[in-house]
């Protein structure tokens, strides 16, 4: 599969929250959530707990923007939160992906934590 054929394969699964996982390569990278922890969570399976987690509390999502080079991709995911308090936002993500033996293999995700944190208390 091309980059682009990745990330299509992945978002669609992960709009519908199920069939994202096997375009992720075992020994994924993952760097998200807190910025002020650079270390990578590793493991395809690490990854996919974090996920389990954010599914919560996503409703939706779609792809506003996706930018491919070569093994290299940036995608503008935006999302409809709904928190456990019953408050709801908007919001982009900026997801940075790195391509690697046909499988996505990082992601580095960027979002503004303080609107997030403020709305879901």
């Amino acid at each position: 599969m091309t980059t682009k054929e990745l990330l299509e394969s992945y978002y669609k699964g992960f709009a519908q929250k199920s069939n994202w996982e096997s375009v992720i390569s075992d020994d994924f990278k993952f760097i998200g959530g807190d910025m002020t922890k650079t270390t990578p969570l590793v493991g395809k399976a690490a990854y996919v707990e974090v996920i389990k987690r954010f599914s919560q509390v996503f409703s939706d999502m779609r792809v506003k923007q996706m930018i491919v080079d070569n093994d290299n991709a940036c995608v503008i995911g935006n999302y409809d939160y709904v928190f456990p308090n019953g408050k709801s936002i908007n919001g982009d993500v900026a997801e940075i992906w790195k391509i690697k033996n046909g499988k996505l293999d990082a992601l580095t995700i960027y979002f503004d934590t303080l609107t997030f944190s403020l709305n879901s208390k």
